[in-house]
């Protein structure tokens, strides 16, 4: 990549990395459009290619025997596929793929684990993506667990919401189902309280945020740790994510 390439990057990653880390990086990045449903990587096979998004979203999705799938992993511009060759290993347990389209950097595998071995602050940097991908996780276990449906599509939301330009995106109530594990009629009766309260809008496949705060609120402080923790590891707010308000409802509703 050229120069001028480099000045212009969106990934959060390839931003906070120091000017001779991208410069290390460039030669083997290839811009690349992304396609939905595109995969990027599949459960217990070798990683071959990573990919820095610049625009759209990817997920990381558990499959169980039968077939259906939940997603335990969101990304967009913050963040890059490949985890797993971060951390040293060379596949992953989960399926990735394009949820959204965009466009991306991508670096073969081979060419990453170069680059890797000549900076430590370069792997540092990503040792660090990989750990707020697992703290977000984590947080997503607690609200699949913990809070109600239309909490956990608030959560959602406001995580698409940080990834994408303005304030609305495309989703079908299919996906959305696949995505949250659950059944399409119960998403579809989620969307309807949220729009009740007036925090969003929904209609022919499009969300509009209208109320970040509201929806904030109705995620019982499951969405906000991992962002803050994005922020403190990487050193880039995430989007258009900020601290919980101090007068937030308590992680965990009494039982």
């Amino acid at each position: 990549m050229t120069n001028q390439n480099i000045s212009t990057f969106k990934n959060h990653l390839l931003c906070a990395l120091a000017p001779e880390d991208r410069r290390l990086l460039a030669p083997s990045l290839e811009r690349m459009q992304l396609n939905l449903r595109q995969s990027l990587e599949k459960a217990h096979q070798p990683i071959n290619f990573v990919y820095f998004f610049e625009a759209g979203l990817g997920s990381v999705v558990a499959s169980k025997e039968g077939g259906s799938t939940v997603e335990v992993g969101l990304f967009g511009r913050d963040g890059m596929t490949g985890t797993s060759l971060v951390q040293g290993d060379t596949e992953s347990p989960f399926d990735c793929f394009v949820q959204m389209g965009g466009s991306a950097l991508r670096i073969s595998a081979d060419n990453l684990h170069e680059a890797m071995s000549q900076s430590a602050a370069l792997t540092e940097l990503l040792m660090h993506y990989a750990r707020t991908l697992g703290i977000q996780t984590t947080y997503t276990a607690l609200a699949n667990g913990q809070i109600k449906l239309e909490e956990r599509l608030a959560r959602w939301i406001l995580m698409v919401h940080d990834r994408v330009n303005g304030d609305s995106f495309y989703v079908t109530h299919e996906f959305l189902a696949m995505m949250l594990g659950v059944r399409r009629p119960g998403v579809t009766v989620a969307l309807q309280i949220l729009e009740a309260k007036h925090f969003i809008k929904s209609q022919r496949g499009e969300i509009l945020v209208q109320d970040r705060t509201g929806l904030m609120h109705l995620c019982q402080g499951t969405y906000g740790p991992a962002e803050i923790e994005y922020e403190r590891l990487i050193g880039i707010p995430l989007g258009k994510s900020k601290p919980v308000p101090n007068d937030a409802a308590p992680l965990i509703r009494p039982a």
